[in-house]
């Protein structure tokens, strides 16, 4: 469509039905459909979305494929426990091994197709330098989050999954939680804020404070992946690579 000259903006289909609902409009057909997305795209003043380069449509691909063998890797692993027969252990093995090296393949191939793209490659090396996120996050960031960059930190932290969702009515206050967002982001971001919490300075003393304030490790966990993110945005925003906290530098400086 973006080919065609048409401009258009991707939306959740269950929050265009909702919207039907909310209008009070049940019925369905390709029709109605079209009035209601033109007045749902006009109501919220939906703006256009850039079209994805050919480089990152071709990465989605290799990140599909790169998931793909490692959900059979782990599979894979859980079958292997469970076997007692030497051939079907051997062939397990055999297929193990395989994994592995279709898995270093689209590693490389990913990092040649970064390479040769000055736009992307300036991307990854912001993200990586940031301690916590490696290669395989970053390439999962801007696979998954073109938009980085581009967003308010509270927008990129509701389009992660990462926002925390408040539930209040009159005086019953219930507890915040995180909903919806793209999963597959968030799993990777998951991993980055364990590794975070040890080798990234700021974020280290950000989950202890939260900890020392008696926060769940869930919770003090989400918090850094939501400022991970936020982090990342900002700095791809500004485009400049991670430099630690200058308080942290020297001790003297550091704030109570």
């Amino acid at each position: 469509m973006h080919a065609a000259g048409f401009a258009i903006h991707g939306v959740n289909p269950l929050y265009a039905r909702r919207f039907a609902q909310a209008v009070g409009i049940l019925a369905k057909t390709d029709r109605v459909d079209a009035a209601l997305l033109a007045r749902m795209g006009a109501a919220l003043e939906l703006r256009p979305q850039q079209p994805q380069s050919e480089t990152v449509v071709l990465l989605r691909e290799l990140a599909m494929s790169r998931r793909g063998l490692m959900k059979e890797r782990t599979a894979t692993l859980n079958r292997q426990k469970v076997l007692s027969h030497p051939l079907l252990k051997r062939q397990c093995a055999a297929r193990l091994r395989q994994i592995e090296r279709q898995v270093k393949q689209l590693d490389a191939e990913v990092a040649k197709v970064i390479r040769a793209d000055e736009h992307l490659h300036r991307r990854a090396k912001i993200l990586t330098s940031i301690p916590g996120i490696s290669d395989v996050t970053a390439f999962t960031l801007m696979v998954e989050m073109p938009e980085l960059g581009t967003l308010s930190p509270p927008q990129i932290a509701s389009l992660a999954g990462l926002a925390p969702m408040t539930r209040e009515s009159g005086k019953w206050k219930g507890k915040s939680f995180i909903q919806g967002g793209r999963a597959i982001l968030r799993q990777s971001m998951y991993m980055s804020a364990l590794v975070a919490t040890r080798f990234n300075p700021d974020m280290r003393a950000f989950y202890e404070r939260l900890i020392a304030a008696g926060k769940p490790a869930k919770v003090a966990i989400t918090a850094v992946m939501r400022k991970l993110m936020i982090l990342a945005n900002a700095l791809v925003k500004a485009d400049r690579t991670w430099e630690p906290s200058p308080y942290r530098l020297d001790p003297s400086q550091h704030r109570p």
